[in-house]
């Protein structure tokens, strides 16, 4: 098992991939550095392994298959994840991996957001996205994480041993955050300056498809980890559509004792009846997921006890 793992999932980085592998070996000498090609046709994966990196390949495209295959092969007491594109500064891995090693965090988020990225970066929607996304996480979940979608992080053996990937893409950092929240694992932060990336090197994340991507992640999470909330937020909102049709009917009958819309009245008895069904569904999949909860406290200990076995 390697003391510290240096993770660094790359598709066509050649013009940096050096400079970030030398960087790390300067901050991190004892670290192993593993650098996975994805498909890359720039010669990444040639520079990295002349850099001295560890190279190996995942052929499904994708940064969350990357990161998949990355958590399944490699066994380490801290695990440093960063990009290839040389826009996460190496000097600050040092103090994000003894917040693992030392004080027991479970991730450890490297905060862009609080410090120069709105002005480094120069795609002005790539801010609006994560503003909005830092924004709704912490508004559906109850959390207070300062950077949603930064591609720097450490993890302890715990949290990758535990996690289970499902993105295939640049979701894959939202799905982590939920993922941490949701299982109430230890969460802290440390302020980064983030660079641009240099002239020549180009952006894989599309602003826009990508985008949707990640919201529509965020979305599907909520739906899965608090699906009482939820579904009550439909069942909320039949209801007041049931009403907005069902007083006017109420009303002239109080007038007239008369009730000449049969049909309105009919659906709207219908949507009542799939409000209170979706009530229940939230209460029934709420259970299930407290279980899965109790569950994963259970692998947690298991994934624990194999990292002392393994020391």
């Amino acid at each position: 098992m390697d003391k510290i793992a240096v993770l660094i999932p790359c598709y066509n980085e050649g013009k940096t991939i050096e400079k970030v592998i030398k960087d790390f070996k300067t901050v991190l000498p004892e670290a192993v550095i593993y650098v996975y090609d994805n498909n890359s046709k720039d010669g990444t994966a040639d520079i990295a392994r002349r850099a001295g990196a560890v190279v190996r390949r995942e052929y499904m495209q994708g940064k969350g298959n990357v990161i998949r295959r990355m958590f399944r092969e490699i066994d380490a007491e801290c695990y440093i994840m960063t990009d290839g594109d040389d826009t996460y500064p190496a000097e600050c891995a040092r103090e994000m991996a003894e917040k693992v090693l030392e004080r027991n965090a479970d991730m450890v988020v490297g905060d862009r957001l609080s410090s120069t990225y709105f002005t480094e970066n120069k795609r002005p929607f790539h801010n609006l996205g994560n503003t909005l996304v830092r924004k709704s996480i912490n508004l559906l979940f109850d959390n207070d994480i300062k950077d949603v979608m930064t591609g720097y992080r450490a993890f302890s053996y715990n949290f990758v041993k535990t996690f289970p990937v499902l993105s295939r893409g640049f979701e894959i950092e939202t799905e982590m955050t939920i993922h941490a929240v949701d299982k109430n694992m230890s969460v802290e932060n440390v302020v980064i300056d983030y660079r641009d990336r240099p002239e020549g090197s180009e952006s894989k994340l599309n602003t826009y498809s990508d985008g949707f991507k990640v919201l529509r992640t965020i979305a599907r999470l909520y739906k899965n980890y608090r699906p009482r909330q939820f579904f009550s937020f439909f069942s909320l909102a039949l209801i007041i559509i049931a009403a907005a049709f069902f007083i006017p009917v109420l009303v002239e009958y109080l007038k007239t004792g008369l009730v000449p819309r049969v049909p309105t009245l009919i659906v709207c008895g219908f949507v009542v009846l799939g409000a209170i069904q979706s009530y229940f569904s939230g209460l029934i999949l709420s259970t299930i997921v407290q279980k899965n909860r109790q569950d994963f406290e259970y692998r947690l200990q298991e994934a624990e006890n194999r990292f002392k076995n393994s020391r």
